[in-house]
């Protein structure tokens, strides 16, 4: 990739990252434990939240296929952004339907046990940090080169 590219491309990369890490695994489990928050209420914010941050990261993602299309990336480069598109892809198509059906249910009053569809979101969560984190250095390191 040429400097320019992977400069931006690796910008773009590291705050869809730093996006990442603070909701996910800041914000998201934090939000509970506040005195007064009730799992309805937790639920409602974290709906809200979690709409914005996928809107940031498909725009990310876009930004990212975009500019690395454009800048000539190597191979690893090509599948680490592919892989991280798709892993988001995954967390919005598959996943979060059935997370979305779910809190309309408990937002409605109904009382349901744990839900296992948010361990496979976590899971595709802490995936897509790792490419994210793989691919930005790689990138960078193009833009250093």
């Amino acid at each position: 990739m040429n400097g320019t590219t992977a400069a931006v491309a690796g910008a773009v990369i590291f705050v869809w990252l730093g996006m990442v890490l603070a909701i996910s695994f800041l914000e998201a489990p934090l939000k509970f434990r506040a005195p007064g928050v009730t799992v309805p209420v937790g639920l409602g914010i974290g709906r809200l939240v979690f709409r914005a941050l996928n809107i940031c990261e498909a725009a990310f993602a876009v930004a990212v296929l975009g500019l690395v299309a454009a800048g000539g990336p190597s191979t690893a480069v090509v599948v680490l952004t592919a892989l991280s598109a798709a892993l988001l892809a995954a967390q919005l198509g598959v996943v979060r339907p059935g997370l979305n059906r779910r809190s309309d249910r408990v937002l409605a009053g109904e009382e349901l046990p744990r839900s296992r569809a948010h361990l496979y979101y976590i899971a595709l969560e802490v995936a897509k940090v790792a490419a994210l984190i793989a691919l930005g250095v790689i990138v960078l390191g193009a833009a250093a080169g």
